[in-house]
C-alpha cells in the first residue's frame, strides 16, 4: 500500500489491534443495548405508520382497530422476547437460531435460517436508513428530495464507524440510542398529560381532512385479510430481537445473563413505545394515507405529508418548535443507528457460516481493528443495492421485509423444543427438570405464535414483494451449498492422495528472456544458484529486427547459457511458451520444469499497467501445466524506493501476520 491510502486508511480507522485485545472490546450491559437493540427500539418509528398505512385503504373507521392490532405484536413481541431468553442461556456461543436449528434440526435446517438472516440483516439496513431519511424529511425538505443520497451516505458513515470496532461503535451509538428513548418517552407522557390530566384538546395537522378509502366496502373475509396484512406489516417491530442471540459473544461475563437481562429490557421498552404512539397517534386524530395527493381530502395545494412519528411531535410540543426538531433528529438517528444491529450480527453469523465452510473463508477472519471488515463491506454493498433500487422508499422495502426474520423465529422455537425435549431424556435433577419444562412451554408457545405470523406473512405479503426475499433467500442457500461442496471436494482430494515421496529424476530450469539487461542477467544468475541439471534461456520471436540484436547481443557476452529462439508467426508469446515447455515435458516426463520470469517491482498502481503483463499472463497459464515451477525474480525499480521505507505496522494486515507495532 501506498504511503497516501494507508495513512487514509489509519486516519479512518485508527490503529490495528493485537489479537489479545479482544477481550477489552467486549461490551457491557448499558452499551450492548443500543448496540444490539435500537433495531427493535427503533421500529417505533415505522411500525405504528405502516399499520395506518394498511388500514387507510377502508378508510378512518378502520384506524379504531389500531390498538388491537398493536396488542397483537405487543403480545408476540413479548412471546419471542421470552423464548429468545431460553435460546442465550442453552446457546451463548455466538450462533444464535443458526446453530440451534443445525444441531437440533440438521445442516439443512442451520443452513435455511443462516440464508434466511442474511438476506433479513440486509433489509433491516435498507429500511431502517430509509425510514431516517422520510422522519429527518419531514424537518429538512432537502433530505426528502434527495433520499436515496442521504441513505447511501448514511450507510458509507456506518460502515466506516463499525470498521474502526465494537467498543467504539457502541460508544458513539450509546447516546443517540438513549437520547431517542428519553425523547420519546417525554413526548408521550407530555402528550398523555395534556389530554388526559390538562384535559387540552390535542389535534394533528391531518386531523381535518377526510380520507378517501380507496375501498370502503370491505366485509368478511376481505376485511379481515386486510387486518391481517395491517398486523404482518407491524409485526416489522420484532425485527433485531434475534440480533442479541448472534452476539452473545460481544457481551461481557456473565454473557448468557448480560444478554438476557439486554433481550428483557429490548422488549419492554419498544412495547411501551409502539404501544404509546399507537395510542396517541389515535388520540389526536392523525389521518395518514398512502397516496396523500389522491386520499386526503381537504389537504392544501402542495401537501407534504410527514411521519406519523412527525406529526405526534408537531402536535405534542406545539409552540416549541426545538422539541419537534429534537424528536425529528433523536428519531432519524436511531433509525440510522438500528442499522448497527445488523453490522453487528451479519459479520458475526457470516464468520460462523465460513467455519463451517459455508462462506469464503475471508469473511471468518478479523480485520486490523478486531472488526469482521469483510462481512461489513458485503453487508455495506447489498444494502446500498437494496436502497437505490428501491428509492429508499419504506413502503416498497418493507414488503420484502421480516419474512427472513419469522423464518429464523419457527426453525429457532422448532430446535429450542428438540432441545430440551433431548435434555429431559437424561436430566434426573427435579429442579433442572422443571426449568426445563418450563423453557420448552415458553419456546412451544413461541413457536405457535411465530408460525401463525409467519403464514399470515407470507399471504399477505408474497405478491406485494416478500416473493424477492424468498428468491433470495433460496439463491444464498444455493450458493451456500454449492461453496460447502467445493470446500469438502478440495479436502477429500488433499487427505486421500498420498505423497509417494518419489523426487523428481532430473531438473531443467527456463529463464525467460525479452532483453539482456539486469533483470534478466539477476534471473540468469539466481537460476544457475540453484543448480539445475539443464540451464536454458528462451526467448519469442515476435519482432525479426529485435530478436536478431538480442542474439548478438548474447553471441558477444561471456553468458554460458545458450539461447534458443521460439519462433511466432502469429506474434503471440504465452502460446508458444507454453508449447516448448510441453514438449519438454513431453520429451521427459520424469523431470521438473522450473521457470524463471523476470519481474519489475514499481512503486505506482499506474506502472503496474504499463509493465508485468506478459509475465502475468504467462504465470497464470503456466500454474496450469503439471510438473511446472514457476519463480518470479524481481527487479527494483527506483519508484519503489519508497516501498521501503514503509513502517511494517501501517501496512494491510501486519497486527494478524504477527507484527509487533513500533513504539519508538
Amino acid at each position: 500500500m501506498s504511503k497516501l491510502s494507508t495513512a487514509t486508511k489509519r486516519l479512518l480507522l485508527g490503529r490495528p489491534f493485537r489479537s489479545d485485545k479482544l477481550g477489552h472490546t467486549l461490551l457491557p450491559k448499558r452499551i450492548a443495548l443500543p448496540v444490539f437493540a435500537s433495531d427493535a427500539m427503533s421500529s417505533v418509528a415505522y411500525a405504528p405508520e405502516e399499520i395506518f398505512l394498511v388500514l387507510s385503504v377502508a378508510g378512518i373507521s378502520a384506524y379504531a382497530y389500531t390498538p388491537w392490532i398493536g396488542l397483537a405484536v405487543a403480545a408476540v413481541m413479548a412471546v419471542v422476547v421470552a423464548s429468545y431468553r431460553q435460546n442465550v442461556h442453552a446457546y451463548p456461543s455466538g450462533g444464535g437460531d443458526y446453530e440451534v436449528a443445525t444441531v437440533n434440526l440438521g445442516p439443512n435446517a442451520g443452513l435455511t435460517v443462516g440464508s434466511a438472516l442474511l438476506v433479513d440483516y440486509v433489509l433491516t439496513v435498507a429500511v431502517s436508513i430509509s425510514s431516517a431519511a422520510s422522519n429527518i424529511g419531514s424537518a429538512v425538505p432537502f433530505v426528502a428530495q434527495h433520499k436515496v443520497l442521504f441513505a447511501v451516505a448514511a450507510i458509507v458513515l456506518l460502515t466506516a464507524i463499525n470498521l474502526r470496532g465494537i467498543r467504539e461503535s457502541g460508544a458513539a451509538f450509546a447516546i443517540p440510542t438513549y437520547a431517542f428513548i428519553a425523547g420519546m418517552a417525554l413526548m408521550l407522557l407530555w402528550g398523555f398529560f395534556q389530554i388526559f390530566v390538562l384535559g387540552d384538546d390535542l389535534r394533528a395537522e391531518s386531523s381535518g381532512f377526510e380520507l378517501e378509502a380507496e375501498d370502503s366496502h370491505l366485509y368478511g373475509i376481505a376485511f379481515a385479510f386486510l387486518i391481517a396484512r395491517a398486523f404482518s406489516s407491524g409485526c416489522a417491530a420484532l425485527t433485531g430481537v434475534e440480533a442479541i442471540s448472534n452476539g452473545v459473544p460481544a457481551f461481557q461475563k456473565p454473557k448468557s445473563r448480560n444478554a438476557a437481562t439486554t433481550l428483557l429490557l429490548l422488549g419492554s421498552i419498544a412495547i411501551v413505545l409502539l404501544m404509546g404512539i399507537i395510542i396517541l397517534a389515535q388520540k389526536i386524530g392523525i389521518v395518514y394515507a398512502h397516496s396523500p395527493a389522491e386520499q386526503l381530502i381537504g389537504a392544501p395545494a402542495g401537501y407534504h405529508q410527514k411521519t406519523l412519528i412527525a406529526q405526534i411531535a408537531e402536535t405534542v410540543f406545539g409552540g416549541f418548535p426545538i422539541g419537534f426538531y429534537f424528536i425529528a433528529v433523536v428519531t432519524a438517528l436511531i433509525l440510522v443507528l438500528a442499522a448497527n444491529t445488523a453490522f453487528n450480527g451479519f459479520p458475526v453469523l457470516g464468520s460462523i457460516l465460513a467455519q463451517d465452510r459455508y462462506l469464503p473463508r475471508q469473511l471468518h477472519t478479523r480485520g486490523d481493528r478486531l472488526a469482521f471488515s469483510n462481512g461489513i463491506l458485503f453487508l455495506s454493498g447489498a444494502a446500498i443495492a437494496f436502497v437505490v433500487l428501491f428509492g429508499a422508499e419504506v413502503t416498497k422495502l418493507i414488503q420484502l421485509y421480516i419474512v427472513g426474520v419469522f423464518v429464523s423465529f419457527v426453525l429457532s422455537q422448532t430446535g429450542m423444543i428438540r432441545h430440551w425435549t433431548r435434555h429431559l431424556t437424561t436430566e434426573n435433577d427435579p429442579v433442572q427438570r422443571r426449568r426445563m419444562h418450563r423453557s420448552r412451554v415458553i419456546n412451544s408457545i413461541g413457536l405457535a405464535m411465530t408460525g401463525a405470523v409467519l403464514i399470515i406473512v407470507l399471504i399477505t405479503k408474497f405478491a406485494a414483494g416478500a416473493w424477492i426475499a424468498i428468491v433470495a433467500m433460496v439463491a444464498i442457500f444455493v450458493v451456500m451449498k454449492m461453496i460447502r461442496k467445493h470446500y469438502d471436494s478440495v479436502a477429500r482430494e488433499l487427505e486421500e492422495q498420498e505423497w509417494d515421496g518419489v523426487l523428481p529424476s532430473r531438473t531443467h530450469s527456463i529463464v525467460l528472456v525479452s532483453k539482456l539487461h539486469m533483470p534478466t542477467m539477476r534471473a540468469l544468475a539466481y537460476a544457475r544458484a540453484t543448480r539445475p541439471d539443464t540451464l536454458e534461456a528462451i526467448t519469442v520471436n515476435v519482432d525479426e529486427p529485435d530478436t536478431r540484436a538480442l542474439v548478438r547481443q548474447w553471441e558477444k557476452t561471456d553468458i554460458a547459457v545458450p539461447l534458443k529462439v521460439i519462433e511466432s508467426p502469429y506474434r503471440e508469446i504465452t502460446k508458444p511458451v507454453l508449447d516448448y515447455v510441453r514438449r519438454v515435458r513431453k520429451d521427459s516426463p520424469r523431470d521438473v520444469v522450473t521457470v524463471f520470469i523476470p519481474e519489475y517491482v514499481v512503486g505506482h498502481w499506474w506502472e503496474q499497467i504499463l509493465h508485468n503483463q506478459s509475465a502475468l499472463r504467462l504465470k497464470s497459464r503456466l500454474l496450469f501445466q503439471p510438473g511446472v515451477m514457476v519463480t518470479s525474480v524481481p527487479w527494483q525499480l527506483n519508484s519503489s524506493e519508497k516501498a521501503k521505507t514503509l513502517n511494517i505496522e501501517y501496512t494491510a494486515g501486519a497486527s494478524r501476520r504477527g507484527y509487533e507495532p513500533d513504539d519508538k
